[in-house]
Parts: structure tokens; C-alpha cells; sequence
């Protein structure tokens, strides 16, 4: 059963984020995907403890059936979203290969501004994952930290990715895509080593709330800058395939860093084990994209339509639909091409 749902997770990730591209013009994507991140941030905060408190007052089989539900209501409502989706665009190949499995990992290795934030981001989520369980040993294990006292200290910065989601926006529209996304990326990356100064007692914990709603609060401003990065950089008949690829390297690169890292903690301590993750994490700007092609990305619209619609006009009169020399129609996406009227917006 976790073996479906973590696919159907993956899948549903993938068409979300291709149809989300599909209903919002290239310009409010950052505000879209702003306003996705902050009901992440929200859901994370208020979920753990509504939940604790519904199986406390109904039971966990109640409690699992009503999760259940809430999943065929999510259905529900992506149904009755309104308006048209653009048909699939079909490639020269007349059946699935088994190749095409590798075409999402291909296309963005391929292109280099998807490639820096791609090994950014699976880095960055990998080593901020394998540190849990080491603070869990940590602070409950050691430093005797009580269980609902470390349910708090990790509840309270989730404040912090709802100011950051929704701070987004305006900081996009005043500084420019890219220059948040470099910004908000290096400052993200200094927390992590915090958490291995942590210590007992009240001081302790105020450490921890300090650190986490810092970070968190750079990922709230971070993430919907990614995004929406990620979408306008890459072909509208390539993103569900890239998104795909980018869920499974997520998980895959955070089991094997988890266990990497618990192998680590238990030779050389929980804490040092911590710190070399905070070491790591302060390296990973570096791998943020820079140069001409990130600055133009940062400008705004969809790169890849655009650039598709550039290679498209060959006889340079402007038009992004020419016939080739063998009488071939070359179509090239354009800004609003294909794009579904919007009665609403959808998550990534």
C-alpha cells in the first residue's frame, strides 16, 4: 500500500505541476505556486496536531478512513476545476519505448539551468532529511527533551515558510526572479550547522525554533522561485516527465542519505554527524545557477516557449510558425498558446 501511494504521489506531483502550466500565465506562476507553498507550510503545522487530537477522539481507524475521504474529496475538486486542457502533444514515436523512461532525467541534465537546480535542490532536501533522525537522538535520546516539547519547537517555525510563501511574490516583483532565487538559495544553506550547537533546557529549544523558522522561512521564498524556475525552463510536452524525475531522485537521494547519515551518527556521534551535514549544506550555492542563461530565465515568461518559438521562426520574419524546406510545419509554442482558459489554479 505505501508502495502505491508513494507512486501515485509521484504521478499526481507531475501532472499538477504540467497542467499547472497549463492554466496560469508564465507571469503569476510565482504567485501561484507562492500561494501552494504557504498551504504546504499550513498543513504541516496544523496537521500533526489535529490529527493527534482526531485519533485521541475517535480512534486511528477513523481517523485513517477520514484521511481516506479527504483524498477522494481532493478528486473531487480537481474535477470541478473549469475551463479546457490542452491536449497531449504527441512525439515521432508511434509506441512507448522503454528509453522514454529516461527522458525526464535526460532533458534536464541536459540543460543547464535545470541541472544546477536540480542537484541544488536534491542536495539541500537530502542532507536537511538525514538530519531528523539524528535530532531526534539528539534532543529526546541525550538531552531529554520531552516529546511534545519537540513536536512544538519544530511546529512553530512552520510560521515561517507561510511568511516566507507568501513574501514571494512582492520580493519577485521588486528584485527580479533571479536575484531572489540566489538570495533566498545562499541564505537557506547557513542555518543547518545551527542545530549542532543545540544544548538542554529552555535555551536549548529556543535555538532550535531560531534555526528551523530561519531556514524555513528562506525555503518559503525559495521554493515558489524554484518552481515556477522549473516550469518556464522547461517544454510544455516535457514537464510531467521532468517533474517525475525530480520526485524520485528526491526520494531516492534522501533514503540513501538518511542511512548514510545514520551509519555516520553511529560512529561518530549524533551531533558531530549534524555538524558535517551543516558543513556540507553551507557548499550547496554553489551550485545555483548563475551566468547569462539563469539571468534570462530570472526575466520573466516561458524560457522554453520562447526559445522553442525563436529556433522555430527560420527565415527570421518575426512569425513563430515557418515551413521548412521539405514543406514540413515546424509549430512552436508561444506565450498563450494552448493555454486553458483558468476558472482556478492548481497545485505543482
Amino acid at each position: 500500500m505505501s508502495v502505491v501511494v508513494a507512486a501515485a504521489g509521484i504521478a499526481f506531483r507531475a501532472a499538477s505541476g504540467a497542467y499547472l502550466k497549463a492554466l496560469v500565465r508564465p507571469e503569476d506562476l510565482v504567485v501561484a505556486n507562492g500561494r501552494f507553498e504557504a498551504s504546504t507550510w499550513t498543513t504541516t503545522m496544523l496537521g500533526p496536531p489535529l490529527g493527534g487530537a482526531a485519533i485521541g477522539l475517535f480512534g486511528p481507524v477513523t481517523t485513517v478512513v477520514a484521511d481516506a475521504v479527504s483524498h477522494l474529496l481532493s478528486a473531487a475538486g480537481v474535477r470541478a476545476i473549469g475551463g479546457t486542457e490542452p491536449r497531449p502533444e504527441r512525439g515521432g514515436a508511434p509506441r512507448f519505448r522503454a528509453g522514454d523512461l529516461l527522458e525526464g532525467w535526460r532533458y534536464v541534465l541536459g540543460e543547464p539551468v535545470l541541472r544546477s537546480l536540480f542537484c541544488n535542490t536534491v542536495l539541500v532536501k537530502g542532507l536537511i532529511m538525514a538530519t531528523s533522525p539524528l535530532l531526534v537522538v539528539l534532543m529526546i535520546g541525550e538531552l531529554g527533551v520531552a516529546p511534545w516539547q519537540y513536536g512544538l519547537v519544530f511546529t512553530l517555525p512552520c510560521l515561517g515558510g507561510l511568511v516566507g510563501s507568501r513574501l514571494a511574490g512582492p520580493l519577485v516583483a521588486r528584485f527580479g526572479r533571479h536575484g531572489v532565487l540566489l538570495v533566498a538559495g545562499t541564505l537557506r544553506a547557513g542555518w543547518l550547522v545551527g542545530l549542532a550547537f543545540v544544548g538542554p533546557g529552555v535555551v536549548g529549544l529556543l535555538v532550535v525554533v531560531v534555526v528551523e523558522f530561519g531556514m524555513v522561512t528562506c525555503m518559503g521564498v525559495f521554493t515558489p522561485v524554484f518552481a515556477t524556475y522549473r516550469l518556464t525552463r522547461t517544454r510544455a510536452d516535457r514537464v510531467a516527465r521532468v517533474l517525475s524525475a525530480w520526485s524520485i531522485t528526491d526520494n531516492a537521494a534522501v533514503a540513501v542519505m538518511t542511512a548514510v547519515w545514520g551509519l555516520l551518527g553511529s560512529v561518530v556521534g549524533a551531533r558531530s554527524a549534524i555538524a558535517v551535514a551543516g558543513v556540507l549544506m553551507l557548499a550547496t550555492p554553489l551550485l545555483l545557477p548563475r551566468g547569462a542563461d539563469a539571468v534570462r530565465a530570472g526575466h520573466g515568461g516561458d524560457v522554453a516557449a520562447r526559445e522553442e518559438a525563436e529556433d522555430g521562426d527560420q527565415d527570421g520574419d518575426g512569425e513563430a510558425d515557418d515551413a521548412d524546406e521539405t514543406g514540413g510545419q515546424v509549430s512552436a509554442l508561444h506565450g498563450g498558446h494552448g493555454r486553458a482558459e483558468a476558472e482556478g489554479e492548481r497545485g505543482r
